[in-house]
């Protein structure tokens, strides 16, 4: 049991630290995950996302880079070697988060257990042309460390974090790198990926919604699933006006075939559902108008469909997350960027991931 929660904690932490995009945003995420061995998940997993969809996986039992889109394939015919050399990366990935793992457990005085060491970064490219980027680790689910672009410096989330802090922002040389990976061979990249996947990652899905509750007593769930892109907008009115009081909006979750879900969850008691009426408000670029549901009813049918749906989709998220969809990666000891690993962004253009020998601690 304590296995399932610690892993759970680490997919929430995933979940809630993840960047969503806005409509007028692009965005190029990686993550990378490195969980102590011994457990049903591969020791080490890397993932990549363009606009919240996922393009390319890689993870320690098939041990080389594989594409999950089909626009991304076009990349092996502009770009020669892509996956060879995208995998080569991640297999040297996969050796330093190894040690990363275990001089982490070794700094938190932990001999046993299950432990994950993860790191996230990414860039955005704004409508208006405004680049950003973020660089953040943690272990076990927690924030460890994080980049500031503006400052070139580091920010500590507890004090076992102090001395990486002081160590890289002593140094400077990886804030710099960062710096520039993430706001120039990060973008460059990202636009690439636009190019080659422009019909899917501008395509238009319109919502599929409905209103379910467990019995009369429970709460009322507004579940909007099977729409892309990400960005969609779940409200409730109250008698024709905005509520706000009583509303709970779940995370934006994936499904299995690369549409998206979301909930919003109204709590209030019978007797105020029976004098008033409830109204779920979707707004989503698929949809030529918002659509309204207003039937509180208990659907037994479609609520059960529904929390089908929904389960379905959790458990692909976690299948992501662990298969790949974060990663802590980098020697918990800092050592200062070298010659070999600090290339040029022409020496690094057949690849995309960074490999930034940067350490969670």
């Amino acid at each position: 049991m304590k296995r399932g929660n610690d892993i759970m904690k680490s997919l929430i932490f995933l979940a809630l630290t993840a960047q969503l995009a806005s409509a007028a945003t692009r965005s190029l995420q990686y993550f990378y995950t490195r969980v102590t061995p011994g457990i049903s998940f591969p020791e080490f997993t890397l993932v990549g996302l363009v606009d919240g969809e996922q393009f390319m996986y890689y993870d320690s039992d098939i041990r080389r880079m594989i594409p999950k889109s089909e626009w991304i394939k076009k990349a092996e015919g502009y770009e020669p070697h892509y996956w060879n050399r995208n995998t080569q990366l991640a297999q040297g990935n996969q050796e330093d988060f190894k040690v990363s793992l275990d001089i982490a457990m070794q700094l938190y005085n932990q001999t046993e257990g299950v432990h994950t060491v993860q790191w996230m970064y990414g860039c955005e490219l704004h409508e208006d042309g405004t680049k950003k980027g973020y660089d953040q680790y943690g272990y076990d689910g927690e924030d460890f460390i994080s980049m500031d672009l503006k400052t070139l410096t580091w920010t500590a989330a507890n004090t076992k974090a102090v001395t990486t802090k002081q160590k890289l922002d002593s140094s400077g040389a990886e804030a710099n790198y960062a710096k520039n990976y993430l706001l120039n061979e990060c973008i460059y990249w990202l636009k690439k990926y636009v190019e080659y996947g422009r019909s899917s990652l501008e395509r238009k899905v319109s919502p599929e919604v409905s209103l379910f509750q467990k019995d009369s007593s429970s709460p009322v769930v507004c579940h909007a699933t099977g729409f892309f892109p990400k960005a969609v907008m779940i409200s409730w009115q109250k008698n024709g006006e905005d509520l706000h009081e009583d509303v709970e909006l779940r995370e934006t979750l994936p499904n299995q075939d690369g549409t998206f879900q979301k909930r919003s969850v109204l709590t209030v008691s019978p007797e105020q559902r029976k004098g008033n009426e409830y109204t779920c408000v979707i707004q989503h670029p698929g949809l030529k108008t918002e659509l309204r549901l207003s039937d509180p009813r208990v659907l037994s049918g479609d609520s059960c469909r529904a929390r089908l749906r929904a389960f379905v989709a959790v458990l692909c998220f976690a299948v992501i997350v662990c298969v790949g969809v974060f990663v802590w990666r980098r020697k918990p000891c800092f050592k200062p960027v070298s010659g070999k690993h600090k290339c040029s962004f022409e020496e690094e253009s057949l690849s995309n991931i960074s490999k930034r020998p940067v350490p969670p601690c």
